[in-house]
Formats: structure tokens, C-alpha cells, sequence
């Protein structure tokens, strides 16, 4: 049975039409509707943020940093700070359900004054661990939440002053039980290293402040939803993002599954949000489709995290893979490596080639620059979230003051290695597939 790839898919607004990655037409309209600096932070919601934050510090070579919770007067919830060059990573986890009820002392303790206690439990029970907010560094929060309403955006919370200086955070929602937040500095000389008001360092940690991988920043947050059209259109309709890339099933898929993704993004283009949908009348089901209901719903799909060395990182992380870091997808046979030189010829070296087919780093490249990338397995129990570590090769550019940076985007999304990504997933739902129609009588023996 052939792929349906539903890319031409009417909402409301008029004709959503997906043109595939050879015919789309790569423009930069710069009409974001408020001033986005970055991405300033991601943060779980989890039921153990003690034990989840230091998993993901000792697997991913991130410190913990900063933390708030009952040793810091923080009476609602425990928050960890993980950080790796401009990568925050924050867990948090509620305290007792009943000392928040009982006590008004408690909300006002909060860190995170967005969290809400049964919203948080409810998360964790429906979606396991996984991400709660994408969290943007605007110019002004008040102002991004106030547009991005005008412009047809859900409210979820409204802004709120975090400290005297003027720092505020505000949300909207993004797909399923996400939330896109806005986080906003009113004092430019705030400490460079700070993060948000309620926050301590963390004391007698000694042995993790040297944990470093190479991990620098957060490249791109995909998420995955049921209808890739409405959610487009909604999400450009509030933020003023553009169409950065996208992909059909005929670009991307196997002849098993396949998804359509549309990737948005803003002014700068550093701040990245590809979404995904899954497509039908395939021989096995979408692995989009699998998240969904397995994550009971819309909800980030993967991490991509920018590494200023990825072998380095890979063989840090590698190490840690049995003793409680992440395990990797299966590595794709040798003939990809065999093939990698014509793909990568003039970029990686006849040594680098062999250290990405030991370390199972896929290589590909786009007319702008190369990507190096590799897939974690699902971080929790669900086949749902994952980690992605990428390095950007190339697209090197001055600013106005002489200073050279990496334009955002650079070598792509990996097109090239999606269906060597498909594949290694769909072996690993076989797996799982296996196990689950076993005959419960010979289990049972």
C-alpha cells in the first residue's frame, strides 16, 4: 500500500499545501511579531526532580547548578538547573498535595509561579516524563504574551513580575499540554550566570561542576501533533515565525512509515520548532502516530542538542550508556560509512569517517553547510521523548561588530539519514512488538 501523505490539508485559514524539500522555495521574511532573543530554557515536569535532574546531569556531562526547593524556602515545588554552555535544562516536581492545599505560604514560595500543583500531577500521570515549557528569552514577556493573544494565542498564563528588577514570565499554550513561555530581563546587567529570581547555587556538588561534553546550546525543539496544518497556522499566526524547512512523506519516510514535519522559525533563525504529523496507509503505523498515544497527545517529540565537539560528546556519553546515562539508536550498517565519502567529501577526514561509523554518528548535508547527528533511545519508559546531539559544520557569517557565527539551520534537518533514523525505530517497536504478542501461556511456564 502506497504512502498517504495528507499534504494538502484545508483548516480554517484557507489551503495548507506541503510542497516537498526539493520544491521549497527557502525565504526570510523577518516578521516575528515581538523581539525573541533566544531560547532561554526547557523545563520537565516530573514526579522526582532530585533523582531525574541528576540522571540527565551524569548522562549529558551537565552540572547541576542552581536549585530551589525546601532548603532554599521553596515550599511548592523542588527545581533543578542543569546547564552546558547556553543549554538550560530545568526539572521540577511538586511537593505534598495537601501542605499545598493547607498552606497559603506555599504559592507564595514558588519559584516557578506558573506551576500548578494538580496540573503538574496530572502531566506526569498522562504523558510520563516529559517536557512541560519551551521557554523563549523575549525583549519584553507582558508585550509577547499581550501580541501573541491579539493574534489568536491560547492564554495559560498571564505575566508575572518574578523580582523587582523586572523580570517576568508569562505562557501561552503551545500543542497538547506544552506551553510556550516567555521569560524577560528588565535589568541588562543582571548576573550573566543567574537564571531566574529563587534560584541558589548548589552547595557540595564538586564532583559534577566538571562534568562537560561539549554541549553548548538547545538547536530545535520538535513536537509532535495529530494535524500539522492547524497547528502551523496557529503557531505563526501568534509568534510571526516562518516557514524555515519542510518535509513530505515522499522526502523522508520508508517504504514501511513516514511523517510530514514543517519547520518554523524566528528573525535570527536560532530559535527552531519543527512539528511533525503522522501519515496513514503505510505497512506498519507512523512512529508519529505511536508517540501520540503513547504521550496521550501532543507534546515534544525530541531535543536537539548543539555540541561544539561531537565525538567527544559521543564518547563521553557512550561510556555512561550501561551505567545510568542513554542508550543510542542502532548504528546503520557498514555500507552507510562506505557511501559517507561521497557525502561528506571536503568536510570530514578518511579519521573522522571511521570515528563517526565507531561512535554511529549519521552524516548529511544540505547547499549551505553539513550536520552530524545521532539518536538517543526514548529517555523514560515510554517510547516517547528523546535526545538528539548534533554539530553544524560550516554557514560561518560576521555580525556587524566583526564577530563570526554559525547561521541557524545550518547542513539541514538530516533528510538524507531519515530513513536510516525510521528504520532504527521501526526495529525498535519490533522488538517491543515481539514481546507483547509473545504466547502468555509459554511466559507463564
Amino acid at each position: 500500500m502506497g504512502k498517504e501523505s495528507d499534504s494538502n490539508t484545508k483548516n480554517g485559514a484557507g489551503e495548507f499545501k506541503l510542497v516537498g524539500f526539493n520544491n521549497f522555495v527557502r525565504s526570510n521574511p523577518r516578521s516575528d511579531r515581538f523581539t525573541v532573543l533566544r531560547f532561554h530554557h526547557i523545563e520537565f515536569w516530573c514526579t522526582d526532580a532530585t533523582n531525574t535532574a541528576r540522571r540527565f546531569s551524569w548522562g549529558l556531562g551537565m552540572p547541576i547548578v542552581l536549585k530551589s526547593d525546601l532548603s532554599t524556602g521553596n515550599l511548592s515545588h523542588a527545581s533543578y538547573l542543569l546547564r552546558s554552555g547556553r543549554l538550560n535544562f530545568l526539572f521540577t516536581a511538586p511537593y505534598s498535595p495537601t501542605l499545598a492545599a493547607s498552606s497559603d505560604n506555599a504559592k507564595s514560595t514558588a519559584s516557578i509561579p506558573t506551576l500548578d500543583h494538580s496540573a503538574c500531577r496530572a502531566f506526569a500521570a498522562s504523558h510520563g516524563l516529559a517536557v512541560r515549557s519551551i521557554a523563549l528569552e523575549v525583549q519584553d514577556a507582558a508585550q509577547a504574551y499581550s501580541v501573541s493573544l491579539a493574534h489568536g494565542a491560547k492564554p495559560s498564563a498571564p505575566p508575572i513580575p518574578l523580582s523587582s528588577d523586572g523580570a517576568v514570565i508569562a505562557e501561552v499554550q503551545l500543542y497538547g499540554d506544552v506551553v510556550l513561555r516567555y521569560v524577560s530581563f528588565g535589568n541588562p546587567s543582571r548576573d550573566p550566570d543567574g537564571f531566574l529570581p529563587g534560584f541558589e547555587k548548589m552547595e557540595g556538588t564538586a564532583s559534577y561542576a566538571d562534568l562537560d561534553f561539549g554541549i553548548r546550546r538547545l538547536d530545535h525543539a520538535v513536537g509532535n501533533v495529530h494535524e500539522l496544518a492547524p497547528m502551523v497556522e496557529y503557531v505563526k499566526g501568534f509568534t510571526g515565525f516562518h516557514e524555515f524547512a519542510e518535509f513530505t512523506a515522499e522526502d523522508v519516510g520508508t517504504n514501511e512509515s513516514g511523517l510530514n514535519s514543517m519547520v518554523l522559525a524566528s528573525n535570527d533563525e536560532m530559535v527552531l520548532l519543527p512539528m511533525n504529523e503522522p501519515v496513514f496507509g503505510t505497512k506498519r503505523k507512523s512512529q508519529i502516530q505511536t508517540y501520540l498515544e503513547h504521550n496521550e497527545g501532543p507534546g515534544v517529540q525530541h531535543l536537539a542538542l548543539a555540541s561544539e565537539d561531537i565525538f567527544r560528546t559521543l564518547r563521553e556519553m557512550r561510556q555512561r550508556s550501561g551505567v545510568g546515562g542513554f542508550e543510542f539508536m542502532p548504528s546503520p550498517p557498514p555500507t552507510y560509512y562506505q557511501n559517507l565519502k561521497n557525502r561528506a567529501a571536503g568536510v570530514l577526514s578518511d579519521e573522522q569517517i571511521k570515528e563517526c561509523e565507531k561512535l554511529g554518528i549519521l552524516v548529511d548535508r544540505d547547499d549551505q553547510g553539513t550536520l552530524l547527528q545521532i539518536f538517543t533511545k526514548p529517555v523514560g519508559d515510554r517510547p516517547t521523548l528523546f535526545i538528539e546531539i548534533i554539530q553544524r559544520v560550516g554557514c560561518m557569517l560576521k555580525d556587524d561588530e566583526g564577530k563570526e557565527y554559525q547561521k541557524g539551520g545550518c547542513g539541514g534537518f538530516g533528510k538524507g539519514n531519515f530513513s536510516e533514523l525510521f528504520k532504527s525505530i521501526e526495529e525498535y517497536e519490533k522488538t517491543l512488538e515481539a514481546k507483547s504478542i509473545a504466547d502468555p501461556a509459554a511466559g507463564a511456564a
